[in-house]
């Protein structure tokens, strides 16, 4: 059917409206097409479906579709492609079972349905359903087309399959801009910079030359600090080749150095940057989010706002990430008033980075909320909820969540396993924690960082430390990380000597010590009473390895002294100390004092807590104990009045137990368990026999007559 003169109109017409995304026009346009009869020629139908596509109104191009009779390539081409640029999840597989309809209805593709259909592929992350269409292409000879050629390409690097996309790179016989810098994007997201830069460099060799999506390329498989010398290189490369007039080249080079942890050049460049566009403020902005700088982070967001520059939804993930770090939620809700104020609430990086900064702030409930409200099967928001919780000390709520994800058929990545297993640890729960292990087997996780450090910790805490030094030997490449886990493990469960052998071995295998390192083995020094050695590794960590102590390590010293009895040296130490400890080594004093009997001087710890407005129950049982011990009466009632004055009450006990894998909470004068009565009419019984034997429970002396 060829165009009559009124329905060329239409189409011209239709063209502007897509070509402007000017929905309400095209509306308009749709509804005199309906009225004068011309929605049956096919140019009109097709152009109607390219115009909703394109204009993201997707469920309305779907019905166009729908109702053409007669449908062509084309019809198919605009549908398909519609939804593969949009993304995600659903959209994608939406498109392979267009696809199949298509085939199905004998409706051959063309390069550009190959194009959607790779697109959908790459956002599936799906080599089989990507493969299948490869090999359709081969059948039909259009793979020497260079645009399909590039699109299967980038299918197979956002796959992971770098080494069969280098194949099918090396047989293009038609290589343009758009391939080299897909192959050099394919090895930089798999972090091989170095067949990244061989690319690059064999692409001098061609007539197409480089332009700035090869430079944007090449820089972004620099982005790690190891390479920031050859990213240097490339920098001056785009300078003196003139490209750094482009934004997207700058933008890669601000991102470069953020990520190297090179902030100062990186400023350097955002501010010589003469064309700044939201994603350059996004790049400088998560850049000093990713090196911890959450301060400058918020400033210079600040400073996007007030210069009038709208941010994109990747800038205020950026930001969101930085409330995250610094636990700043107050900045925190009002980004996310402004995102709702912007229309991205429902975007899942927005909401995914949202439910991560609440759970970070210690909001667990909002997080919940906004995870909740989402409803999308994203590993990564999974992986923020779980995580949240886990951090919020909430583990058995984690241990759940995982067990609904699993129910819903969702795949855990490798920072899904390891909350998981972080919930097994601090729960002691070691029969879940094995079961936790099947899994990262299960589906194809090996015990490189940060899996393998994961389950050696749980080992570890749950006292199976045969298992954990098991894991730890078989970790392929081990960090920092790796050894703290282990030495962790065996300085907590009595091997202090095994532990003190281990950095010993840490340290002859050429890994540096950390600040965590040396609180583990100074916690081994305390609990195996080894106080010069501990005087050592105090004096070591500053004077070898440059690493300022920090209030834990002054924690650790303050415990071995007192433990060894050395109650004066210790309170020398504290008030020695040259940093803001705060209330934690006088917490850790008054307590050694009470068990060496040492009152005046627990009297003079507790004092100090005391002043320092301790919020803590222990703190004011103890002293009042203290001066209970010393028959100073006066005193007992003064510290219970300040603690009444104070608003501080006594925390609940609380304890668990894990039984045929189901682990048991118990909460001081808790009656929900379900089993509460049987587990009472058991503690009568045995009370009984054990009164019956004539056991009678120690007691503390100087603690009697305050827990009424």
């Amino acid at each position: 059917m060829k165009l009559t003169a009124p329905s060329r109109s239409f189409f011209n017409l239709l063209l502007q409206c897509t070509h402007q995304k000017s929905l309400p026009n095209g509306i308009q346009l749709h509804a005199q097409i309906l009225k004068t009869g011309f929605s049956s020629c096919i140019y009109i139908s097709n152009s109607l479906v390219n115009f909703y596509a394109k204009c993201q109104h997707l469920p309305q191009a779907t019905l166009v579709f729908n109702d053409i009779e007669y449908k062509d390539v084309v019809s198919w081409n605009c549908l398909i492609n519609g939804y593969s640029q949009q993304g995600g999840l659903k959209s994608s597989i939406f498109v392979m079972n267009l696809f199949k309809r298509m085939m199905g209805e004998n409706t051959l593709p063309n390069a550009h349905t190959f194009a959607g259909i790779f697109t959908a592929c790459s956002n599936l992350s799906d080599p089989f359903g990507g493969q299948q269409a490869h090999a359709l292409a081969i059948k039909m000879a259009s793979c020497s087309d260079v645009f399909i050629g590039s699109s299967m390409l980038n299918m197979y690097c956002k796959s992971g399959l770098v080494h069969d996309a280098r194949k099918m790179f090396d047989r293009m016989p038609e290589r343009n801009s758009v391939s080299w810098a897909t192959m050099i994007s394919g090895y930089a997201i798999q972090r091989l910079a170095e067949s990244a830069l061989g690319v690059f460099k064999s692409i001098y060799g061609e007539e197409e030359g480089v332009n700035e999506f090869v430079f944007t390329s090449v820089l972004s498989a620099f982005a790690l600090p190891e390479f920031i010398h050859v990213g240097k290189q490339v920098h001056c490369l785009a300078l003196k080749m003139g490209l750094l007039s482009f934004a997207s080249t700058g933008n890669a080079v601000v991102t470069m150095y953020a990520k190297c942890g090179s902030l100062d050049c990186a400023l350097r460049t955002f501010e010589l940057s003469s064309e700044k566009n939201s994603i350059t403020w996004s790049a400088m902005i998560t850049g000093y989010a990713h090196c911890g700088d959450s301060e400058n982070s918020l400033k210079l967001f600040s400073s996007m706002h007030f210069s009038g520059m709208s941010p994109s939804e990747f800038t205020l993930v950026g930001v969101l990430n930085a409330c995250s770090d610094s636990t700043a939620v107050e900045e925190g809700m009002q980004i996310h008033g402004y995102s709702v104020k912007l229309g991205f609430e429902s975007q899942i990086y927005i909401m995914t980075a949202l439910v991560d900064m609440y759970a970070k702030c210690g909001f667990i409930g909002d997080a919940r909320k906004g995870f909740d409200y989402l409803q999308e099967p994203d590993i990564v928001l999974w992986t923020s909820m779980i995580g949240g919780y886990v951090q919020n000390g909430e583990n058995e709520v984690a241990m759940s969540l995982y067990c609904q994800m699993q129910t819903e058929g969702i795949l855990p990545n490798e920072l899904t396993m390891v909350s998981v297993l972080r919930a097994c640890a601090s729960l002691a729960a070691l029969e879940q924690g094995k079961q936790i292990h099947t899994h990262t087997i299960k589906f194809g996780f090996g015990l490189e960082v940060p899996i393998g450090s994961a389950l050696s910790t749980m080992y570890a805490k749950c006292g199976s430390l045969e298992d954990g030094s098991l894991v730890f030997r078989r970790i392929p490449d081990r960090d920092v990380v790796s050894w703290n886990s282990i030495i962790s493990g065996l300085s907590h469960n009595g091997h202090g000597i095994e532990a003190l052998e281990l950095f010993e071995e840490m340290l002859i295998e050429g890994t540096k010590p950390d600040h965590v390192t040396f609180v583990n083995i100074l916690s081994a020094c305390s609990h195996m009473g080894l106080v010069e050695q501990g005087w050592s590794y105090f004096r070591t960590m500053s004077d070898e390895f440059g690493i300022v102590p920090r209030v834990d390590h002054y924690a650790c010293m303050v415990d071995i002294l007192s433990r060894a009895g050395k109650l004066n040296e210790a309170k020398e130490f504290i008030e020695s100390a040259s940093i803001d400890h705060g209330m934690c080594l006088w917490r850790i004093l008054i307590s050694a004092c009470r068990n060496y009997h040492n009152y005046e001087l627990g009297a003079y710890a507790g004092e100090k807590l005391m002043e320092l407005g301790s919020q803590e129950s222990s703190a004011y049982v103890l002293l009042s104990s203290i001066y209970n011990a010393l028959g100073r009466r006066e005193d007992v009632e003064r510290v219970r009045r300040m603690m009444n004055l104070r608003g501080v009450s006594k925390e609940p006990g609380c304890s668990w137990i894990e039984l045929q894998s189901h682990v048991h909470v118990f909460v001081v004068g808790d009656q929900m368990h379900p089993q509460i009565k049987q587990i009472r009419a058991e503690v009568g019984r045995l009370s009984k026999l054990m009164k019956d034997e004539g056991y009678q429970p120690a007691s503390d002396s100087i603690l009697a007559g305050f827990e009424g």
